[in-house]
């Protein structure tokens, strides 16, 4: 049986290593939303914040969104038809209220994502949100390999401050 060795990542101008395009599979569709449940519960634990349950509404509006940025061609909070977070929310059917809505565009994996967003102090603040009790997580995949993510977090108790977003 032959052995070969992994091709040594190409460098880009910076030094760093490029990203390799990940492709998400079939199989990996079902995988990973509760990979990424799994890894915001953890931060999560380790914060003394109660866990985060997946909501169907709330990844309907996450994937409305992603496929919507891509189409803008720009990962912001803005629908192409004007909508806000919370309006794509409430559109979704979600009975309670937006806690935060973190988008990218990226070729990383999921968790590269979810890693990226807690080094940012207001992203890191809705992955944290302790009013927060639901989450919904999806993506869009350009036939190149570029994703767009979109997390959005809710609660079903009225929240009297401002949903974040970032």
């Amino acid at each position: 049986m032959a052995c070969t060795t992994p091709s040594a990542p190409t460098i880009g101008p910076d030094g760093k290593p490029l990203p390799r395009v990940y492709k998400i599979t079939s199989r990996d569709e079902a995988r990973i939303p509760f990979t990424i449940l799994d890894s915001v519960n953890a931060l999560r634990q380790a914060a003394g914040t109660a866990p985060l349950q997946l909501n169907s509404e709330l990844t309907a509006a996450a994937a409305t969104h992603s496929r919507d940025m891509a189409v803008q061609n720009r990962p912001w909070h803005f629908g192409s038809d004007g909508s806000s977070p919370i309006e794509r929310v409430t559109r979704a059917g979600y009975p309670g209220g937006l806690r935060g809505e973190l988008v990218s565009e990226t070729y990383e994996t999921e968790l590269e994502t979810l890693s990226a967003w807690m080094e940012e102090p207001g992203s890191r603040d809705v992955i944290l949100d302790p009013t927060a009790e639901d989450m919904g997580f999806a993506w869009y995949q350009e036939p190149n390999g570029k994703l767009w993510w979109t997390l959005v977090t809710g609660a079903s108790r009225p929240v009297t401050d401002t949903a974040l977003v970032n």
